[in-house]
C-alpha cells in the first residue's frame, strides 16, 4: 500500500510554485530600468504586467479542465515550463531591445504559466484540507501575495550587478527549477481520505463533514447563478483593490500630503497586508464561513472608501488602506473554499480557472478606470466615492447568494437535487 503523502508538505510545495508566480507583482521594479535603456514610456512598459494578469485568467479559464485531467503534477511541471521560458524569453527581448518579444514572452507564455500555476496546487490543497479548506488555500495564495516582498529587493540587486537581460534569465531558471521540484510531490489525497484527528473525530459523532451543495462539473457550475454571483463579487473586489494598488502612491500624496518617500514605503506595506489578508481572511472564514466572510468584505470597505477622501492624517489615510488590501488579499484566497462549498470538488481547479476570469477582466477594468475619473476630475476622491458605491452593489450579490445557497440547502434536506439555478 503506497505511504499517503503528508498535506503540510503538499502546502509547502503549493507556497513554492505561488512565490514564485507571485513574483509578478513585483514587476514595478523593472519599470524605470526599462524606461530608462530603451527609452519606452509607462504605458509601454505597464502594457507587459497587463498582457501577463490577461492571459493569466484566459489559461486559467482554458486550462482548468487540463489540470482536472491530467493531475497536480504535470500540471505543475507545465506551468513552470511556461512561466520559465517566459522569465528565459523576457531576457532575449531584452537583449534584442524588442518590446514585441517582452510581449509574447513574458506576456503571454509567463502569464500562461501563472495561469496554470495558480490553479493548479489551490485545487489539491483543497481535497487535503477537508478540515480547514479556507486555511489550506490561504497558504499558498498567502504565497503568491507575499512573492513580491521576497523578489523586488532581489530583482532591484540583480538588476544592478548583472543586468535586466540577466536578472531575466537568472531568475527564469531559478523560478524554473523550485516549481519543478514542487510539482514533483502535488498529488492528490487517496479517495476517501481524512486527517487523523478529523476523521476520529468524524468516526466517533464529535465533528460532522460539511456536505457541499452540490457536486457540479465547471461546465454545470458556471449555468448557475451561484457562479455568476461569485464572479461579480470578485470583480469588484479586484477591480477596486488593483485600482488602488495603482494609484496608492499619488493618491497618498495628494489627499494625506505624505511626502513621495513615506507614501513610497507605504506601498511597501500595502504587499505585507495583501499576504497577511489571505491567510488571515482565508483562516477566519473556516470559523464564520465563507458568505459571512465576503459581507464582512464589502461592509468594511464601503465604510473605509466613504472615510478615506476625508483621511487628511497620515496615519488613519494608510491604516484605511491597509484594512483595503487586506480584504482585497482575502477575496482571492476564500475564494477556492468558496468554490468547493458550493459546487464540491470534482472539478474545483476547472470551476476556479473559470472564476478567476474576473482578474483577468478586473486588471484591465481597476487601474484605467481609476486613471479615468483622476484625469476627469481632476481629484482621486471621485474615484473613491464611485468604488464604495460598487462595494454597495458587491454587498447585495453577497445577499442573493445566500437566498440562492439557503434554496439550495432546503433542497438538499428535502432529499431534492438541485444542478441549476
Amino acid at each position: 500500500m503506497e505511504k499517503v503523502k503528508n498535506r503540510w508538505l503538499i502546502a509547502a510545495a503549493a507556497v513554492g510554485i505561488h512565490i514564485s508566480i507571485g513574483s509578478v507583482y513585483a514587476w514595478s521594479v523593472f519599470t524605470k530600468p526599462l524606461m530608462k535603456e530603451f527609452g519606452w514610456d509607462t504605458k509601454q512598459v505597464s502594457l507587459t504586467f497587463s498582457i501577463a494578469i490577461l492571459f493569466l485568467g484566459l489559461s486559467a479559464a482554458f486550462l482548468g479542465h487540463f489540470v482536472e485531467k491530467h493531475g497536480p503534477r504535470k500540471s505543475g511541471i507545465l506551468a513552470a515550463f511556461f512561466f520559465g521560458i517566459g522569465m528565459v524569453g523576457a531576457g532575449l527581448a531584452v537583449k534584442l531591445g524588442s518590446l514585441y518579444l517582452l510581449y509574447l514572452f513574458y506576456g503571454v507564455f509567463g502569464g500562461i504559466g501563472l495561469g496554470v500555476g495558480y490553479i493548479t496546487p489551490v485545487s489539491t490543497l483543497v481535497k487535503w484540507f477537508p478540515d480547514r479548506r479556507g486555511l489550506a488555500t490561504g497558504l499558498a495564495i498567502m504565497g503568491f501575495g507575499f512573492a513580491a516582498l521576497l523578489s523586488s529587493p532581489i530583482m532591484a540587486r540583480l538588476i544592478l550587478s548583472v543586468g535586466i537581460a540577466g536578472t531575466f534569465m537568472i531568475l527564469g531558471i531559478a523560478y524554473f527549477i523550485l516549481m519543478f521540484a514542487s510539482a514533483q510531490y502535488l498529488s492528490p489525497p487517496p479517495k476517501g481520505w481524512m486527517p487523523a484527528g478529523f476523521k476520529d473525530k468524524v468516526e466517533s459523532g464529535t465533528t460532522q463533514i460539511n456536505q457541499d451543495l452540490s457536486y457540479l462539473t465547471a461546465n454545470e457550475a458556471v449555468k448557475t447563478r451561484r457562479f455568476w454571483y461569485l464572479w461579480i463579487m470578485l470583480f469588484i473586489n479586484v477591480t477596486c483593490g488593483i485600482a488602488i494598488l495603482s494609484v496608492a502612491s499619488p493618491m497618498a500624496q495628494e489627499i494625506a500630503k505624505m511626502s513621495p518617500i513615506a507614501a513610497a514605503t507605504m506601498v511597501g506595506l500595502l504587499g505585507l497586508f495583501n499576504g497577511l489578508g489571505r491567510i488571515g481572511w482565508a483562516s477566519f472564514s473556516d470559523f464564520i464561513g465563507r458568505p459571512n466572510t465576503y459581507t464582512a468584505f464589502f461592509v468594511i470597505q464601503i465604510i473605509a472608501y466613504f472615510l478615506l477622501p476625508q483621511s487628511m492624517n497620515a496615519l488613519l489615510f494608510q491604516l484605511l488602506l491597509f484594512v483595503i488590501i487586506t480584504c482585497y488579499g482575502g477575496g482571492f484566497s476564500s475564494i477556492p473554499a468558496y468554490i468547493g462549498d458550493l459546487f464540491g470538488t470534482k472539478q474545483l481547479g476547472a470551476i476556479h480557472g473559470y472564476i478567476l476570469t474576473a482578474w483577468s477582466a478586473a486588471g484591465l477594468a481597476g487601474p484605467i478606470f481609476a486613471a479615468w475619473v483622476r484625469d476627469t476630475t481632476k481629484s482621486y476622491v471621485g474615484t473613491l466615492y464611485v468604488f464604495a458605491g460598487l462595494f454597495l452593489l458587491a454587498l447585495v450579490v453577497s445577499m442573493l447568494i445566500r437566498l440562492d445557497i439557503n434554496k439550495l440547502r432546503s433542497a438538499n434536506e428535502q432529499k431534492q437535487p438541485l444542478i441549476s439555478g
